[in-house]
């Protein structure tokens, strides 16, 4: 936890113990083993030659001990499930799942690790995880993993108040585009559709945070082309969304776990909850309610994915194929 993080106190915050009480871990283990196995470098600390030895069996055991903790408590949901999520679910679809959980299962311990869906299903695939919370892969799964989508996300214009009336795919061409990042599943979306639709737009700016596409574009700092995403998006924000008037590909966020994996009476049970919310009808007091375009006559304009009245599809479950 120490080579993870790059120090005592932000490994002690992670397991709830005191840095003292950390430095009073590792002095043990380097005593035992007879060698120091970590060097401060900088603000942070790096293994030694002999720490970088002994980590990949250090992490192992580590892996053993979980997996022999839930063996013991195959009676009941209880042990230690590693679960990765994506930004947006850790504010938008867990928090609610957790909770749940939470009551419903006190001996179980949930660690959480934040990051990218390209970075969460490698450490998944690699099994440093045991599920994660992520975008739909664009290729097909490997036969060890299972899918299953939470909530599907329409691809939405997002821009300042002040030009909502105006023509979407004009404001696509004229206006300076925030965009999503492009090495992310959903910014991958984005720029297909742009193409698809042959509109070349003027960029002015590249982030992978959606969080702050929207403050930028309410800062009237350009417009964007981004998922949906779950609520709550940041407060005090002058926004509209505006649908799109040709068809789309949604983003879809749900869960990919490991079929084989020693805790999978855990991941059941966390898709048990998952199942009892509807993630497709969060309310978002954020951003005005989309329009149409009107760029296609209304009869051929499709219903805008972010209707009440639009289809979704909850728990659908992405076997191997």
């Amino acid at each position: 936890m120490v080579v993870e993080h790059g120090s005592v106190a932000e490994a002690a915050r992670h397991l709830n113990l005191t840095p003292a009480g950390v430095t009073q871990r590792l002095r043990a283990l380097e005593a035992e083993f007879g060698k120091a196995l970590v060097v401060r470098s900088g603000r942070t600390l790096r293994p030694t030659e002999a720490g970088w030895a002994i980590l990949p069996q250090a992490n192992s055991v580590l892996q053993n001990v979980r997996d022999l903790r839930s063996f013991v408590h195959e009676e009941e949901i209880a042990g230690e499930l590693s679960l990765g999520a994506i930004s947006s679910a850790l504010t938008g679809l867990l928090p609610t799942i957790l909770s749940e959980m939470a009551k419903k299962y006190p001996n179980l311990t949930l660690f959480i690790q934040p990051g990218s869906s390209t970075v969460l299903y490698s450490m998944l695939t690699e099994g440093a995880i045991d599920a994660a919370v992520i975008c739909e892969p664009e290729f097909e799964l490997p036969k060890t993993c299972e899918w299953e989508t939470w909530r599907e996300e329409p691809l939405v214009v997002l821009v300042h108040r002040g030009i909502a009336q105006r023509d979407t795919f004009d404001i696509l061409r004229e206006e300076p585009l925030i965009r999503y990042d492009r090495k992310q599943w959903g910014g991958r979306l984005a720029d297909n559709y742009l193409k698809r639709c042959g509109i070349f737009p003027k960029d002015r700016y590249e982030l992978d945070s959606l969080e702050t596409i929207a403050v930028l574009v309410d800062r009237q700092l350009g417009v964007s082309l981004v998922p949906d995403w779950a609520p709550p998006w940041p407060a005090g924000l002058s926004l509209t969304k505006l649908s799109l008037p040709q068809p789309f590909q949604k983003r879809r966020v749900g869960l990919l776990w490991r079929r084989s994996s020693a805790r999978i009476r855990l991941v059941h049970a966390l898709l048990a909850e998952a199942r009892l919310h509807d993630f497709n009808n969060l309310p978002n007091e954020t951003c005005s309610a989309a329009r149409d375009s009107g760029r296609l006559p209304s009869r051929s304009v499709p219903k805008s994915p972010l209707r009440k009245s639009a289809v979704h599809t909850k728990g659908v479950t992405r076997k191997k194929r």
